[in-house]
């Protein structure tokens, strides 16, 4: 299978819409544990592109898919966004992911002071998203690579 490819557990839930919101109101976001269902690619100036597939059907994805030339879309991140994705490799949880980041930004104070927040709301964008989902709901899932 390619990296780029969305597995099977990424167009469909696990859970449905009530069990994760009930898993999300007794869990604490800083003990969840990311990983990325989607690969990527580093751009020249070491920041990260999310390939998404172009076609997510698989009835109509074969059929549109060789007449393409590009085959995926990238979604562009930005410098926290991108250190954020390469940090999220399905074991460590979102607080050793803001304590690497902590790490590795020290002279930016506007950066460390809301931290936490801004990195648990881009990862729950990203899981709304599906481009990652968590161990804790998904514990067979296989990171992309």
């Amino acid at each position: 299978m390619s990296p780029h490819h969305r597995p099977p557990e990424c167009n469909t839930m696990a859970m449905n819409f009530f069990q994760r919101r009930k898993f999300f109101k007794k869990a604490n976001a800083l003990d969840l544990t990311p990983l990325r269902l989607l690969g990527h690619t580093l751009r020249e100036d070491a920041k990260v592109s999310v390939m998404m597939p172009r076609f997510h059907s698989t009835i109509w994805g074969p059929l549109l898919q060789p007449r393409t030339s590009r085959k995926f879309v990238p979604i562009k991140l930005d410098e926290l966004g991108s250190a954020t994705w390469l940090l999220i490799d399905g074991k460590r949880s979102v607080a050793d992911i803001c304590h690497e980041l902590r790490e590795r930004y020290p002279e930016n104070p506007g950066l460390i002071q809301d931290l936490e927040e801004r990195v648990s709301k881009f990862i729950f964008l990203l899981y709304d998203q599906r481009y990652i989902t968590f161990r804790e709901i998904a514990p067979d899932a296989v990171p992309a690579q």
